[in-house]
């Protein structure tokens, strides 16, 4: 590195901190300001109103905790955790004031798609009440539409289009990067892990027949449950939709009007218009809308069925690590205590585990699985399965009593994997360094960065690894009443769709959470109680000063990269693994 380009990182680094002070200053400034300025925001409800729902961030199966919200700071969209808006939506089915739904479709996110399956069967149970729901979109992504197709009438903008062509899968390959910075990446698999396709983006430059096989098995499937669901909606045929899929006829608003896929073509005034004549308004200053956050104020954050008892919900979201973790990753440490909490609480009858991860570390999820197998011990354990439960995901959920997914929830994945570099060569031939040591004994060095591992040492971690999948599937053997050797043949690292997984036993049932605990009150043997959230929710300006050097680069760098910053996050997440992962080939963009 040159002087100039040393004094410019030098630089950087120094304004990155200064940014970061300023940034914090003015926030916290920001918040004493508007506490003590503010008042609480009080939201009314009036007769005829129009719900508007607006998704402009990704779902999330938990709302954060936000101390603002009761001073109205925040967006429209700023509802985002699946669990409120799923009772916030069943709160305004029962509402007399609120008449319909208006699904506000432009820039719903990125996100799983059992959360948006979630969402639409809320929807459905919305309209049963008679009620409306109408849909505007400028342009419907697939996400989008599958929402959208719920409703009594989806209006599409005059120049706008409806994506729907299928699902693709894509994954990013880095072996030849790794050739020729000269790095080898050493990966360990059990022996029969074929479908532990995790390690392959490091170890081929495309996908193995088995990866292929599982990939197109299960994204098929996923394909089918949305387009038998919106076949539903629409009232159009399952060969219907794949035909328009193939010829891609969705891309002409006219053509999209013509097959049925939309009953209109407007613009957002002429929307509108539509609406209030639904709602019998012609006087526009009579025209009641509220958004879902909004209304949320009004709606209890409690679910008191009754006084009973409780159901502990916890939620396990996020990669696996061992430590505390936070709302976004889960600690086996943070996991373990809550389970634990709830096990000792005698008031608490049930517990459902809401589990939404592609895995992890492979420790992190044995200390987890004990713990809820104590529980279980003493108390009824339910697990509902969200976009994920694959993996390390796979392994806490195993043991429970019963297990729910959605049908496009992607489990399984059961096996193991390990992977060190070695950077020897990159680092001697590229960058000029060399390493010299001494050792006490004679594998003092195994899993150093700079020299490979020896046969010995190989096979002293391919036992390790042979041993946790071991492990791992006769934990699953034991919970779902299998030999290990079935589950052996369903697992390899192979992942299934919420459909396939029921129908070879790693899953008892469809359904979401609401199912999930409902059937946890019925094991107990209870009919009213009280739901109780877990673990509890991290203070976000706490956790946003202690984060935010780390935040400001992250925002850096991915204005930098822009769309191809979920590769450096990957390439980071990879290299901060530690010890075995049972974590899913989860890199696989569905689109």
């Amino acid at each position: 590195m040159n002087m100039k380009n040393f004094i410019k990182y030098t630089f950087a680094s120094m304004l990155g901190t200064l940014i970061t002070f300023f940034v914090a200053l003015f926030i916290i400034i920001g918040i004493i300001s508007a506490l003590s300025a503010g008042e609480e925001k009080v939201v009314t409800v009036k007769d005829n109103s129009v719900l508007k729902l607006k998704l402009g961030k990704s779902l999330t199966d938990r709302q954060p905790a936000n101390p603002l919200a009761k001073y109205g700071l925040g967006d429209d969209d700023d509802l985002v955790g699946l669990n409120r808006i799923l009772q916030v939506l069943k709160a305004a089915k029962s509402d007399s004031k609120i008449k319909g739904i208006y699904i506000d479709t432009r820039n719903i996110p990125g996100g799983g798609i059992a959360s948006y399956e979630a969402l639409r069967k809320a929807l459905i149970d919305f309209k049963s009440e008679g009620k409306f729901i109408y849909a505007y979109g400028e342009y419907y992504s697939q996400k989008d539409y599958y929402i959208a197709s719920v409703a009594d009438k989806v209006v599409l903008n005059p120049v706008g289009a409806v994506d729907f062509k299928g699902l693709a899968a894509q994954i990013m390959f880095f072996k030849k990067a790794m050739e020729k910075l000269e790095v080898e990446m050493q990966i360990i698999r059990g022996p029969n892990n074929k479908f532990k396709s995790a390690v392959e983006p490091f170890m081929y430059d495309q996908m193995s027949a088995a990866n292929k096989e599982q990939t197109s098995k299960f994204l098929s499937s996923i394909w089918g449950a949305m387009v038998n669901d919106i076949a539903i909606s629409r009232k159009l045929s399952v060969d219907q939709l794949q035909q328009i899929a193939d010829s891609l006829w969705s891309a002409s608003p006219i053509k999209a009007l013509e097959i049925g896929l939309v009953d209109m073509v407007a613009y957002q005034d002429q929307f509108k218009e539509e609406l209030m004549k639904k709602l019998d308004v012609s006087d526009e200053k009579k025209y009641h809308e509220i958004s879902l956050t909004d209304y949320a104020t009004t709606v209890n954050k409690v679910d008191n069925i009754g006084e009973k008892g409780k159901i502990a919900v916890i939620y396990a979201v996020g990669e696996i690590v061992s430590g505390e973790g936070d709302d976004n990753i889960i600690g086996s440490d943070r996991i373990a205590k809550a389970v634990l909490k709830a096990r000792k609480d005698s008031s608490v009858k049930a517990i459902v585990l809401r589990v939404n991860s592609p895995g992890g570390s492979a420790l992190a999820s044995e200390v987890m699985w004990r713990e809820l197998v104590l529980a279980k011990e003493v108390k009824p354990i339910v697990v509902s399965m969200g976009n994920y439960a694959a993996s390390g995901g796979y392994y806490i959920s195993c043991m429970a009593n019963k297990i729910y997914a959605e049908p496009t929830t992607i489990t399984g994945s059961i096996g193991v994997f390990g992977m060190l570099p070695n950077l020897k060569n990159f680092l001697n031939n590229r960058l000029g360094i060399t390493f010299d040591g001494v050792n006490t004994n004679a594998n003092s060095s195994m899993g150093g960065i700079a020299q490979p591992l020896t046969p010995f040492q190989y096979k002293v971690i391919q036992d390790g690894v042979v041993d946790i999948y071991s492990a791992f599937i006769n934990h699953v053997a034991e919970g779902r009443n299998m030999t290990a050797e079935q589950v052996d043949a369903i697992g390899q690292g192979r992942v299934w769709s919420g459909i396939d997984a029921v129908k070879i036993g790693l899953v008892d049932e469809l359904g979401g959470l609401d199912e999930a605990v409902a059937e946890a009150a019925k094991l107990a043997g209870i009919d009213a109680y009280r739901i109780s959230e877990r673990p509890e929710l991290k203070d976000p300006i706490e956790e946003m000063i202690k984060k935010m050097g780390g935040n400001v680069k992250a925002s850096v760098i991915e204005d930098e990269l822009g769309a191809s910053f979920k590769y450096y996050e990957y390439i980071k997440k990879m290299q901060a693994m530690e010890g075995f992962q049972t974590r899913l080939p989860y890199f696989i963009e569905i689109y």
